[in-house]
Order: structure tokens, then sequence, then C-alpha cells
């Protein structure tokens, strides 16, 4: 891991979701947050790495780089994905690069560009999220 994620994060941060699809963020770098996730087990039934992970994991890096960008005071959610398949993927592992377009006080935009183990580009996503006051605690 290149950049650790930010100390106000609880360690091993994860949904029950990206654990099942095997989705891990490696580098947190605001700039250009990284994550991968295997192509075995999420595959649709013709053996080709299923569109829907890919919406996760795109949405995964997406909503944390706008997390990371609010501040442990913050709340984010996202309210746009927009995703692009480009090639198939197949086997191995796929790998997210999430940079910022922009991030407003309510509003952050984020391109997320995702490869193969052979640099190949499979699929281009956009993942906007809205900034909101963190909830208060009941």
């Amino acid at each position: 891991m290149s950049t650790p994620p930010p100390d106000w994060l609880p360690d091993g941060i994860s949904s029950p979701l990206d654990d099942k699809l095997g989705v891990r963020i490696t580098d947190w770098d605001p700039d250009r947050l990284v994550a991968t996730m295997p192509v075995a087990g999420n595959e649709q039934p013709f053996g080709l790495l299923h569109g829907g992970a890919t919406c996760t994991l795109a949405e995964t890096i997406g909503s944390m780089a706008a997390a990371v960008s609010a501040g442990p005071d913050k709340q984010v959610v996202g309210i746009e994905l927009n995703v692009s398949y480009l090639r198939a993927a197949t086997a191995g592992t796929v790998t997210a690069v999430c940079t910022p377009v922009r991030r407003g006080r309510t509003l952050s935009t984020f391109v997320i560009e995702i490869s193969d183990d052979r640099g190949r580009q499979t699929a281009t996503a956009r993942l906007t999220c809205m900034t909101l006051k963190a909830p208060r605690e009941p």
C-alpha cells in the first residue's frame, strides 16, 4: 500500500458486498485511489466479469474517494453512476484507478478507469456523490 487510509477511517473499512466480491483498496492517495477485484467468482453465466461487479468496484472506490475528500464530519452518498464497458475481462484481477474531476462542498465527481492484468482498459466509469452532514448518533 503506497498511501494508508486516513486515521479517522475505521480499520478494515469495507462493506459486506465488497467482502463477497473481493474488492480491496490498495492505495488511499486522495488524488488517485486504487482498488482491485478478482474476476473469479464475479463472472456472469458466459464467463465474463459481471457488469454489476464492475459497477460495485467503481461505486466503492469512488465513494471512498468522496468520503476521504469530505472528511470525518461528513457523509457521502452516490447520486449518479455511469459505466461504459470497453473490453471483457475473463480471468485474473481488475484494477480500478479513481481520480477526481471536481471536489466541491456538496457535489464531487470522479472518473474510474478499470483495467485487466495486462493493462488493457475494460471499463470506464463516472461517479457523482453528494456530501451531507454526518448523521447524528441516537
